[in-house]
């Protein structure tokens, strides 16, 4: 039996609206006192909604962002990030 490697790729507009949209709830989490990095790594490992705050619609817009094409823009973005 062969495997073979899925590939998925994220569309350039795709892209940014994930990055909007992590900006948004970044930026709702910070007003509310929260630590935001930290809620959202929280929420990134265990697809738990609870981690962000429902403040300023945080919680349903991350929820619309694939969580797995997310993570694969993440990594991408620090592996190949100018310094």
């Amino acid at each position: 039996m062969t495997e073979i490697t899925q590939k998925f790729t994220v569309p350039g507009d795709d892209k940014e609206t994930m990055r909007r949209i992590l900006r948004n709830v970044y930026e709702a989490l910070t007003e509310k006192g929260y630590n935001p990095v930290n809620q959202i790594v929280g929420y990134l490992l265990t697809e738990d909604p609870t981690y962000i705050t429902n403040y300023n619609g945080a919680r349903s817009m991350i929820c619309k962002i694939d969580r797995d094409e997310l993570m694969q823009v993440l990594v991408q973005e620090y592996l190949f990030a100018q310094y």
